[in-house]
């Protein structure tokens, strides 16, 4: 907040880009916990060993002189450092954020990213409790901003391998919330409070969710007669923290019913049964729509995923597997599949708008 308050005096006085760019290195290092330990240290003993900041990959100015046969530089003093910078736009799901008293860490592994948010850019107060409910969170943070490439060398089986990422300056780093981000932490939070509140009721659901698949209707009833509040989603207990929200919302909102089994969900959308792991890594399986769809359960809840993979005892046909679609990184590339697997004709405007 200090940053941006100073900024924008320095902006209404009409001072030189020279003290703006000043202002901004200094906040890139005091807004890097690492960086900023360093400088506290230098600032305590001016001996004390300092790191590079953002090094990694870049153009760097150094003053020094050539050996007599000018083939090598000795460089004596560092001038300059310019980092490559990369501008990026994309949206990360909030739950892989770890959060700590003052900042919180945010990776996406995919992108091999890594940003470090204060409460001022995410426009909220946390502490470090959020760690325990975090995997309830559905929501996505829209983050825009500029990125420096950085490496380390790590020694793994005798070999140095470099191991590169990005890292976000704080200084032009931008997030914004979803208009419903306040009521998504309320309810991520009361719903994790409910899990050990009611943990003995819903113990007795995933004992009842073992043998055979049920109508989501059914548990919803049990957690009425437990007095468990209504407004609790009995699909929640079978939630991973890994788990996009993104597959669930879109076999949910095609779906005429949803059945629950041990940690799946199965959904009968209008051509097709459809089975979802709520988990990361886990595929989508597609099955024909059966004449009676009693039948096909009583069938499926006695074949593992690993019969159906292998085809044991004609386990496909017998439940009329088409196929199966992995989740992969692009949510979008799975549903256009699902849709083509469940018979759904693909309307391309909407498959964007989606």
């Amino acid at each position: 907040m200090a940053f941006k308050l100073r900024d924008l005096e320095l902006r209404t006085e009409g001072v030189g880009h020279r003290e703006r760019v000043t202002l901004e290195r200094a906040f890139n290092i005091v807004g890097q916990p690492a960086l900023r330990a360093c400088y506290d240290a230098l600032l305590v003993d001016p001996e004390a060993p300092a790191v590079f900041p953002y090094g990694g990959f870049g153009a760097l100015i150094a003053a020094g002189e050539p050996s007599r046969d000018g083939e090598t530089f000795f460089a004596r003093r560092i001038l300059a450092f310019s980092p490559e910078l990369r501008r990026r736009r994309f949206h990360v799901p909030l739950h892989r954020c770890d959060f700590y008293d003052d900042r919180a860490l945010c990776r996406d592994m995919r992108r091999k990213l890594e940003l470090w948010l204060d409460q001022a850019a995410l426009h909220t107060i946390w502490d470090r409790t959020w760690n325990q409910w975090k995997h309830l969170l559905g929501t996505k943070i829209a983050v825009e901003g500029t990125f420096v490439q950085r490496g380390k060398y790590r020694k793994r089986q005798e070999q140095w391998d470099l191991v590169t990422w990005e890292t976000a300056l704080p200084s032009r780093l931008e997030v914004k919330l979803p208009p419903d981000f306040h009521l998504q932490i309320e309810s991520a939070k009361t719903t994790y409070h409910r899990f050990g509140q009611y943990s003995r009721a819903l113990d007795q659901i995933r004992l009842c969710l073992e043998h055979r698949a049920v109508e989501r209707e059914e548990p919803q009833r049990m957690c009425s007669e437990m007095r468990i509040p209504g407004d609790f989603d009995v699909a929640r207990i079978s939630w991973r923290p890994d788990y996009d929200p993104f597959f669930y919302r879109q076999l949910a909102r095609r779906a005429r019913r949803i059945y629950l089994f041990r940690d799946e969900y199965i959904f009968e959308v209008e051509k097709a049964v459809v089975v979802e792991t709520p988990q990361l890594g886990h595929a989508t399986y597609v099955f024909a729509k059966p004449e009676i769809m009693d039948s096909f359960l009583a069938l499926y809840t006695k074949i593992t995923k690993d019969d159906i993979r292998r085809n044991r005892n004609n386990a496909d046909e017998r439940l009329g597997f088409l196929g199966r679609v992995i989740h992969g990184t692009n949510p979008r590339v799975w549903l256009k599949e699902v849709r083509q697997r469940i018979g759904e004709g693909i309307d391309f405007a909407a498959a964007v708008a989606e």
